[in-house]
């Protein structure tokens, strides 16, 4: 059995602990109230970027390759979407198994993958078993802030890789957020454009058959917008994940805290009782000594 000051040293240090994540969960809760705002800002434009230009190319004969794609499907480039950091509840692991789900049904298919982490964390749990796979790491988004020029530095990147012949198509793995309990973990295919998915969420407004006139070419528009339409899209998902890590993190800090202070509870009850048949024990000792007189 432990002994009193074992327990009192114990108690001291899960009241600590609790002062710690009591902490992370106020710095959690006032990042999340910031990240939510811009997340669920940024969900207009990408959305209706995405129905335009699914719009656009239903009535375009275009074949870009951003649109008609290598006209393969051999190497998919997996971009997964995670946080640097951890005490955030199961937030990055479930990123990552998604992103093993995916990794093994396409090999299953016979494809070829590569996987680009955004995020310290998805990087490391996937690196002992598809570290061979990864071709880039991006960390550190969010110092001193997380901006559309790093997202559009992404983009251009992955498109720098789809214009080498590096993949065939690219899919984006991220975690939407809902609240501060619930994050959708989401794909998203980015290399070629989606247009089944982009038009499948149109309004009718949006989806009659009236007959435009473009100025430049509906060609050109597309040459332009597709490449921007990708940096959106990526910037989205940041932002998405961003609102989603402090949503997660303030949960799981505040679980944790409620957790410490009832082992707090636990191991108070406990120090009482020792202490009290310590001092039991030592009365029975004082007047046993003097019977014995």
């Amino acid at each position: 059995m432990a002994s009193l000051k074992d327990l009192r040293d114990r108690i001291g240090s899960v009241k600590n602990t609790r002062k710690i994540t009591s902490a992370m969960k106020m710095v959690a809760a006032a990042k999340l109230r910031r990240a939510q705002d811009q997340a669920q800002a940024s969900r207009p434009y990408a959305e209706r970027m995405e129905r335009m230009l699914g719009d656009l190319a239903s009535r375009s004969s275009s074949d870009l390759p951003l649109m008609a794609g290598t006209g393969k499907s051999d190497t998919h480039m997996i971009i997964l979407g995670t946080a640097d950091r951890g005490l955030c509840g199961g937030f990055n692991a479930n990123l990552v198994k998604e992103a093993r789900r995916m990794v093994s049904e396409l090999q299953s298919a016979g494809k070829q993958v590569k996987i680009y982490c955004i995020g310290k964390k998805g990087a490391q749990a996937l690196n002992r078993e598809y570290g061979d796979l990864i071709v880039k790491r991006v960390e550190d988004l969010d110092k001193p802030a997380l901006s559309y020029s790093k997202a559009g530095a992404i983009a251009e990147d992955i498109l720098a890789m789809f214009d080498d012949g590096q993949f065939d198509t690219a899919t984006l793995i991220y975690a939407k957020f809902q609240s501060a309990i619930a994050q959708i973990v989401s794909r998203q295919q980015l290399v070629p454009f989606a247009l089944d998915g982009a038009a499948g969420d149109q309004d009718a407004a949006d989806a009659d058959d009236s007959a435009y006139e473009f100025e430049p070419s509906e060609e050109a528009i597309l040459a332009e917008l597709l490449p921007r339409n990708v940096g959106v899209q990526v910037f989205k998902a940041l932002l998405e994940n961003a609102a989603s890590e402090q949503g997660a993190r303030m949960t799981a800090m505040d679980n944790a805290t409620r957790n410490a202070g009832e082992m707090i509870d636990k191991l108070t009850l406990l120090y009482n009782r020792s202490r009290q048949a310590s001092i039991t024990k030592e009365l029975i000792e004082i007047v046993s000594g003097a019977e014995a007189l």
